[in-house]
């Protein structure tokens, strides 16, 4: 009788000798390097930008039925006003750029206690922010001037936009921060999704032996 000797248990490409898995925390230190790297260059590359602020305040134009609540609502209703094409237009004469740039670099806040209407323009360069915030706020009391008669309110200049001496835009550090910080939270979401191993992938996977021979078969019946 000839026996069919068992092959050996094949290994699974899990359990190979010399195959080593990497653990699984290691997402999380990946993903903060990647994202400190990723903020740090974007905080480097991208140029400074400069934030100047000009101030107007709405106030009565000789009128004695003009109250306070009068000048607090049209100071609302020229911060709505600031950024439309009318007082843009003439703002872009002064300030030497087109209005669509004006238009992307200003922003424009009222305060709901005080008649006060704040221009800021921010640009790369910190004269050209403080030319735009006092172009606009200009135009702003040029618009104002024209209707003064019919509304009873002006607009005054209370402050004047000054060149920023520091940038208003995050530091190549903080970008780093902010980079590392969501890298490592991506890298702990990864982490949570990631599919867990089952109890028995290392176990290793044995072979049924083959069917015996015929002839073993009556050998063994004799």
């Amino acid at each position: 009788m000839t026996d069919n000797p068992a092959q050996p248990p094949r290994l699974s490409h899990r359990t190979r000798p010399g195959v080593k898995r990497l653990p699984s925390w290691w997402l999380l230190p990946a993903g903060a390097l990647l994202g400190a790297m990723a903020g740090g260059a974007y905080g480097v590359a991208k140029p400074p930008q400069y934030t100047a602020t000009s101030s107007v305040v709405a106030v009565a134009a000789g009128r004695s039925d003009v109250d306070c609540a009068d000048a607090l609502g049209f100071a609302q209703a020229y911060g709505r006003v600031a950024p439309q094409l009318a007082v843009l237009g003439d703002a872009q004469v002064t300030a030497g750029v087109p209005a669509a740039t004006l238009r992307e670099s200003v922003q424009v806040a009222t305060s709901p206690d005080a008649p006060m209407v704040s221009v800021s323009a921010t640009s790369s360069s910190p004269g050209q922010a403080a030319d735009i915030a006092n172009a606009v706020s200009g135009a702003l009391v040029t618009q104002a001037g024209h209707t003064k008669t019919t509304t009873g309110i002006r607009l005054e200049r209370l402050s004047r936009a000054l060149r920023p001496t520091e940038p208003s835009s995050p530091s190549w550090k903080l970008t780093l921060l902010v980079g590392a910080s969501a890298g490592g939270l991506l890298g702990g979401l990864a982490l949570l999704v990631r599919p867990r191993r089952s109890a028995d992938a290392g176990v290793a996977q044995a072979t049924v032996p083959g069917p015996t021979h015929a002839a073993d078969a009556h050998g063994m019946l004799g």
